[in-house]
C-alpha cells in the first residue's frame, strides 16, 4: 500500500512548530520569532512581507515581518513545510539586509538550492497552485447561470455565460447567432456549481472547454428560447 502524504490547511500551531524546527536545523536559530498570520488569499499560498524605512546617513531598514499563510489551499505536508521554508529564506534575506538581485535573485537561489541538497527538500521560486489547487478556489455555491451552448459549422463547440438580463441575451443571439460560422446556439438555466469557474458577461466571445464535461453539468431541466427581441422560458 502506497502511503499518501497527509493534506494540510494551514495552522498557525503547526507553522510555528515547523518554524522553530527549520530555525534550528537550517537557520543555526538566527530567525527571531515572527508573528505567523492566516488570510484566504487565492493570490499566494505563502508570503513574507515587512515595512520599510531609511534613516538619515543609514542602510534601508526592515522591520515588521509577517510570515502570511493562505487557508484556502489545501497541501500535502510536504508542499506546505517547503513553502514555510521559503518564506523562512525571504525572512533572512531581509532581516540581515542582504542585496539579492530580485526577489528571488542569486542570493535566495544559492540558499534555496543548498538546503534541497543538504535536507532533501523540493523548494520551489514560486508557489504556482496546482490544477487540484485551482479546483478548490472555485466556488461551491449554486448559483444561476445563463448557459448558451454556440454550436459552430466547422464542428466546434463554445461555451459562455450570460447576465440573466434579457436585453443582453438578445443581443448576444443577435450579434453571436447573426455571424456567418455560427451554426445555432442553445440556452439553459443551470446552477451547477461547475460553471463558477467561467466569467458572466456580455462580451461577444466564447470559451472552448471539454464539451463532454460541459454535457455532464447541462440538467437541460430549464431551456430559453431566445430570440432577436424575446427571451421566453421553456420548462
Amino acid at each position: 500500500m502506497v502511503n499518501l502524504p497527509v493534506r494540510m490547511i494551514p495552522a498557525v500551531p503547526y507553522i510555528e512548530s515547523r518554524f522553530d524546527e527549520f530555525n534550528a536545523l537550517m537557520f543555526g536559530g538566527s530567525l527571531p520569532k515572527v508573528p505567523i498570520v492566516l488570510g484566504r488569499a487565492a493570490s499566494y499560498v505563502g508570503q513574507c512581507t515587512f515595512k520599510t524605512r531609511r534613516r538619515l546617513l543609514r542602510k534601508r531598514e526592515y522591520y515588521d515581518f509577517k510570515l502570511r499563510f493562505s487557508t484556502r489551499f489545501d497541501l500535502p505536508e510536504p508542499e506546505l513545510e517547503d513553502t514555510v521554508i521559503h518564506e523562512m529564506i525571504h525572512y533572512y534575506i531581509k532581516l540581515n539586509g542582504i542585496s539579492d538581485t530580485s526577489a528571488h535573485g542569486k542570493v535566495f537561489r544559492q540558499m534555496m538550492n543548498d538546503i534541497n541538497s543538504k535536507f532533501g527538500r523540493h523548494i520551489t521560486i514560486s508557489h504556482r497552485s496546482t490544477q487540484e489547487q485551482r479546483e478548490a478556489l472555485i466556488d461551491k455555491r449554486p448559483r444561476v447561470h445563463v448557459v448558451a451552448i454556440v454550436s459552430f459549422r466547422d464542428g466546434r463547440q463554445g461555451l459562455k455565460l450570460l447576465p440573466r438580463i434579457a436585453q443582453r441575451i438578445t443581443a448576444y443571439h443577435r450579434v453571436v447567432g447573426g455571424n456567418p460560422g455560427v451554426a445555432g446556439i442553445e440556452y439553459y438555466i443551470e446552477d451547477d456549481p461547475w460553471f463558477n469557474r467561467f466569467p458572466t458577461s456580455s462580451a461577444y466571445n466564447v470559451f472552448f472547454p471539454s464539451m463532454e464535461e460541459v454535457r455532464e453539468h447541462i440538467s437541460g431541466k430549464v431551456t430559453l428560447k431566445v430570440t432577436r427581441s424575446k427571451v421566453e422560458i421553456i420548462d
